[in-house]
């Protein structure tokens, strides 16, 4: 994991780049195909969890609000 100095910063647009095998696994179908739709795509970084994890904020093809948490090594700044 990279150091907390080089994370993007709550409030910042990142990009998810994947995700962690098994992620989807016990998800709702609309929330597999939520996520799935969003990788690749700027989507916001509220916050960090206490054990590291990004929650990101996104809304899906029909506007529902989703929070999804990942670890920090799957997102990047949104350029």
């Amino acid at each position: 994991m990279r150091s907390r100095d080089k994370l993007p910063k709550p409030g910042d647009a990142v990009v998810l780049i994947g995700l962690s095998p098994g992620f989807l696994d016990d998800l709702p179908d609309e929330d597999k195909k939520a996520v799935s739709e969003i990788i690749g795509k700027p989507v916001r970084l509220n916050e960090y969890e206490e054990d590291g994890r990004a929650e990101l904020e996104f809304k899906d093809g029909d506007g529902n609000l989703h929070f999804v948490y990942i670890t920090p090594n799957f997102v990047r700044p949104a350029q």
